[in-house]
């Protein structure tokens, strides 16, 4: 089967340690990046370590990328989908939050209400939302490493297209199925994060093995 493409536009909403490993990556592998963040100075700090032609947006702009990272942090990013509004019509939305609870034992949210189902309330018509990443440490991602990376969301063509993304970045996609899905990927986070602290340290990252 051949590749339908080489490179693909993102934008990365966010300028902190998410945005960089994937921006860093994406750019590894051929791709452009624009990095769009409320802090300006840190976004063009960003795209100027990356280099490779990634370009700072307007916060709150139409984004160029296809498909958008909403790499912010959980209690933040359903008011920044609602910043955006119709600027993400259409778009593939993948938001990387972990709404953990203050010692990180639990959620904040509830089953059928993760933050990838409140985005997708709150985005306008025809804007598909998934999650993914939120079961990697950002070391880990930064790593360079192959990976196995879990996701959910959208309809199947949205992640059919994540997946040929996430592909071309050496990862191995792991659709785990629709939007109601995400929750499930919220409490994958609390997991990885209980073997962090209690077995292996944070130099882990949740895979799946075919036998």
């Amino acid at each position: 089967m051949e590749e339908r493409h080489n490179m693909t536009a993102i934008t990365i909403i966010g300028s902190g340690n998410m945005a960089n490993a994937i921006a860093t990556r994406a750019v590894q592998h051929g791709h452009t990046v624009e990095i769009m963040s409320r802090k300006t100075d840190k976004a063009q700090a960003l795209a100027a370590q990356i280099g490779s032609g990634t370009t700072v947006g307007t916060y709150g702009a139409q984004p160029l990328g296809d498909i958008v990272f909403l790499a912010v942090l959980a209690d933040g990013a359903v008011d920044v989908a609602k910043h955006y509004g119709d600027a993400l019509a259409g778009r593939i939305v993948v938001e990387t939050t972990n709404p953990f609870n203050a010692d990180a034992s639990g959620l904040v949210t509830s089953e059928g209400n993760s933050i990838a189902q409140q985005i997708a309330a709150a985005a306008p018509e025809g804007t598909q939302v998934l999650k993914a990443f939120n079961t990697i440490f950002q070391p880990v991602l930064a790593s360079g490493e192959p990976l196995d990376v879990f996701f959910a969301g959208g309809n199947a063509e949205a992640r059919a297209r994540l997946a040929e993304f996430l592909t071309s970045l050496d990862f191995r996609p792991l659709d785990v199925g629709g939007l109601e899905m995400t929750y499930v990927l919220e409490w994958m986070g609390i997991l990885i994060m209980g073997v962090a602290r209690n077995s292996t340290g944070f130099n882990v990252a949740l895979g799946a093995e075919e036998r």
